[in-house]
């Protein structure tokens, strides 16, 4: 019994060690329920599964409100108290945060293969440990001694917005009304997720970068991440009037404002540092996508056609790409110096990382080629990350409930 209670004091010692095993767990069960939705839909094997719900929002709901929260949380709870000299988040906060959220993607699975009641209980869950998590992280922000609190507030805010995306959703199951899943999802991508990945992006590449190469000089301009935060604004809007013709006029600036920073924080110098290069891809991989964006509305506005000529390329390039990057990168960072281990990155990892960029490539191939039978792409995508991040898995989950490797608390 002993060792068991040690076990659980290891695992709650820190909000990273929870959160980040829930953000775990929850990339491969993301990862293996769309395998399966697409073999069983393209008729590669088995019967075709009838959800409670379309499989499009289901992707979509597992992916903005299921699997980047674990980990954004994990990674803010544990820098928030640092960034303003604050206390650290009592576990009573995160523990009852994560146990919420974990229950919330264990249900939704299940609401899935049921029935809509289920899936409301899973959403209603899953709004109660998001909102236990944010009121944490605005106690730290206003208990903590005035200082300048931009980055945090703005991610107080995303978080906030966040929240209110997964209401929509409820609202949407609630109604089936389609115009709740679109405020649901635009929140989700254009709100919550875009300008939380640029502000972390912001304050702690530069950093990472200064502390890896301290011979190289790196800026820190403030006014291309003021673009983006307006450009992803504006676009939520624009998507949300139906005017994506004109969404080349927030994207363009802010894929411009984008590029511009990877050049001031050294973009070609961070493979000097493979753990620090992941992090610079993923913020590329921002930029690429909000110029695809902006070259395929630019087209629609030239063409006056409806149709979009990629389809959802931008999209996969800005949630594999970008976001699952950044998500691997700092979750690697925080995990590797939260338990006392060393930063080396074997060859093992290095792979991984870079089948990560094969499998967000692959995704956006698949839009773009004009293939009769692209869905083979969809499938060599969900194989090439699982096949990725299933070993990272198994490489630093059990680090989130042993004691730390140097014997420092935390």
């Amino acid at each position: 019994m002993t060792k068991i209670n040690q076990t659980w004091k290891n695992f709650t010692a820190a909000p990273h060690r929870v959160m980040f095993l829930s953000g775990a767990l929850q990339t491969i069960a993301v990862m293996v329920w769309w395998f399966v939705d697409l073999v069983t839909r393209y008729g590669v094997a088995g019967q075709h599964i009838e959800w409670s719900i379309m499989p499009s929002a289901a992707h979509t709901y597992l992916m903005l409100f299921g699997l980047f929260p674990s980990f954004i949380f994990g990674f803010v709870m544990t820098t928030f108290p640092r960034w303003m000299g604050g206390k650290e988040i009592p576990a009573k906060y995160y523990v009852t945060s994560f146990v919420l959220l974990l229950l919330g993607n264990v249900i939704f699975y299940v609401g899935l293969l049921t029935q809509l009641s289920v899936l409301l209980l899973a959403v209603t869950v899953t709004l109660a440990g998001w909102a236990m998590a944010v009121y944490a992280l605005l106690r730290v922000v206003l208990d903590t001694p005035p200082a300048d609190k931009k980055n945090p507030v703005v991610i107080l805010l995303s978080l906030a917005l966040g929240w209110g995306g997964l209401a929509a959703f409820f609202m949407w199951l609630s109604s089936d009304d389609i115009v709740w899943l679109q405020i649901s999802t635009q929140a989700g991508i254009w709100l919550f997720l875009v300008p939380l990945f640029a502000t972390v992006g912001h304050r702690m590449i530069p950093f990472f970068t200064m502390s890896a190469l301290p011979n190289l000089h790196v800026e820190r301009p403030v006014w291309p991440w003021w673009v983006i935060l307006a450009g992803s604004t504006a676009h939520a809007l624009l998507q949300l009037s139906d005017l994506t013709a004109l969404l080349w006029l927030s994207d363009a600036p802010a894929a411009v404002a984008a590029f511009y920073l990877l050049y001031s924080w050294g973009f070609i110098h961070s493979f000097k540092n493979p753990l620090l290069s992941v992090l610079h891809v993923g913020f590329a991989w921002l930029g690429i996508a909000l110029l695809l964006s902006s070259l395929q509305s630019a087209t629609q506005y030239i063409s006056h056609d409806t149709l979009f000529i990629w389809g959802l390329a931008p999209l996969h390039a800005l949630s594999i790409g970008c976001f699952a990057t950044l998500t691997i990168g700092m979750g690697t960072r925080v995990t590797l110096g939260h338990s006392g281990l060393p930063f080396r990155v074997d060859m093992a990892l290095k792979l991984m990382f870079v089948g990560m960029q094969a499998g967000a490539i692959l995704r956006v191939l698949a839009e773009i080629l004009p293939l009769q039978n692209n869905y083979w792409l969809y499938l060599a995508a969900s194989l090439v990350w699982l096949a990725c991040f299933t070993p990272w898995v198994w490489r630093y989950l059990p680090a989130y409930w042993r004691a730390r490797a140097d014997g420092q608390p935390g």
